[in-house]
């Protein structure tokens, strides 16, 4: 039997030497700490359970928060066999052999088949497409788990055949039932005081799994040691905190990035560096950090305050040169300059307008009035003639004088606000137009 694609085996008790996460792994729907949205009286799984009828799902969510925990209890709840793959370890042959099973399980012993897909997103798109058939026969209820967007990495097909559900990482008075029953487990002859009950809890980070396997790593401390009492200085001389979760790749990096520039859209100062300094903390690379940056200076502020551009670059430039950690600083003072900054998408705005009018507009010739006239053919052609100096006119401007193509309408996609320096180009603009409009 593939050891990525096996049957499910009967319910055991954890033996005294199993891993602490697998002596308290729950036995039953009722023991799952957390997810109450999704198993709570009336909400979904705890209907589909009640009516006994399994249906297709996605399970999408942080590592450590019951995603294959959950899987096995549905099957058990339905009466199902479970077969489980790992789509980091399985081959076409796994998957191959697992469909076997379920049509032996159907076959010969008349039992419905779940199958459950740990890390589907690991799959590629012919290996998803393999289960659809299967799916659509009934042969097999699907349930996949993953840490990442399904939208972008389950196949539309899988995807539409299968109801989405999202687990949430637990929460405090979640991680609190769990360190309740891990200190009975470990029959614990110590006491753990508030202080430190709670920095266990926020060193696991919504992270069942890592929160037990902490527990059972100060457990072994404390033995060692021979304490009465566990208290803050104990726990953090017996365990390092991991870094917050984050993923350089998927969407959680995505979702920090987002937070960042609308905090600096918004304004807020504060909640900039805190983003800013968790993209670091969880390992983001800073000169990425410091590009997105280059792009709010450009996108949120532009003319508003050009300096906001300039300090950016300097700030990249700074990095660059010192790296990490003394350059961090030179990119959390233009964060900060960013979110303090006056705002204005007016030059964003003008440019996206720009841009679709030049794609619609074709290849219309430049008017000859605006051409370069470098050769003595190309006056003789025309080029250049009718064309007037901007610098020979009244104050410098040629009022009445268009630049677009001649048989394209004259267009304003710029419209500056009046906010910080913008409200000096908006008021030179206002005038400068008025003297066309009046030309």
């Amino acid at each position: 039997m593939a050891a990525s694609a096996a049957l499910s085996p009967a319910p055991r008790a954890a033996t005294a030497l199993a891993p602490l996460a697998e002596r308290l792994r729950p036995q039953s729907i009722a023991d799952v700490v957390g997810q109450r949205h999704l198993l709570a009286d009336g909400k979904p799984l705890a209907n589909a359970i009640k009516a006994g009828v399994p249906h297709s799902m996605i399970f999408w969510g942080p590592p450590g928060v019951g995603k294959t925990t959950l899987a096995r209890l549905l099957a058990d709840a339905f009466g199902a066999e479970m077969i489980a793959l790992s789509a980091v370890m399985a081959g076409v042959k796994d998957i191959r052999e697992a469909i076997e099973r379920a049509q032996l399980a159907r076959d010969q012993f008349g039992r419905r088949t779940i199958m459950f897909v740990d890390e589907v997103h690991r799959f590629n798109k012919s290996q998803q497409d393999a289960f659809l058939p299967h799916v659509e026969s009934g042969l097999f209820t699907f349930i996949g788990a993953t840490t990442e967007n399904p939208s972008f990495e389950v196949n539309s097909a899988l995807l539409s055949r299968a109801q989405v559900y999202v687990l949430e990482a637990l929460d405090r008075d979640a991680l609190a039932t769990m360190f309740t029953r891990a200190i009975t487990a470990l029959n614990a002859a110590y006491t753990v005081d508030a202080d430190a009950q709670q920095l266990l809890i926020d060193y696991a980070d919504g992270d069942g799994r890592r929160f037990l396997n902490s527990m059972e790593q100060m457990d072994a401390a404390a033995r060692a040691s021979q304490v009465a009492q566990v208290n803050v200085d104990f726990v953090k001389g017996s365990l390092t905190r991991a870094r917050a979760r984050f993923d350089k790749r998927g969407e959680q990096f995505y979702d920090l990035i987002s937070a960042l520039h609308k905090s600096v859209r918004g304004s807020d100062p504060d909640a900039a560096l805190y983003w800013f300094c968790r993209m670091l903390e969880g390992g983001a690379d800073p000169l990425y950090v410091g590009r997105r940056m280059i792009r709010m200076a450009s996108e949120d502020i532009g003319l508003a305050d050009p300096r906001a551009l300039e300090i950016t670059l300097n700030a990249v430039a700074a990095f660059e040169r010192l790296g990490t950690p003394e350059g961090e600083l030179a990119l959390a003072e233009a964060c900060v300059f960013l979110a303090v900054a006056a705002k204005s998408n007016a030059v964003y705005t003008a440019y996206k307008k720009a841009r679709a009018a030049a794609a619609e507009s074709g290849t219309r010739p430049v008017p000859l009035r605006l051409r370069n006239a470098p050769t003595k053919l190309m006056k003789h052609l025309g080029y250049g003639e009718g064309y007037r100096y901007a610098h020979d006119e009244e104050g410098g401007f040629a009022a009445g004088e268009t630049y677009f193509p001649d048989d394209m309408k004259v267009q304003r996609f710029y419209e500056p606000f009046d906010r910080g320096m913008e409200a000096k180009v908006k008021e030179k603009l206002d005038v400068l137009r008025a003297r066309s409009d009046k030309h």
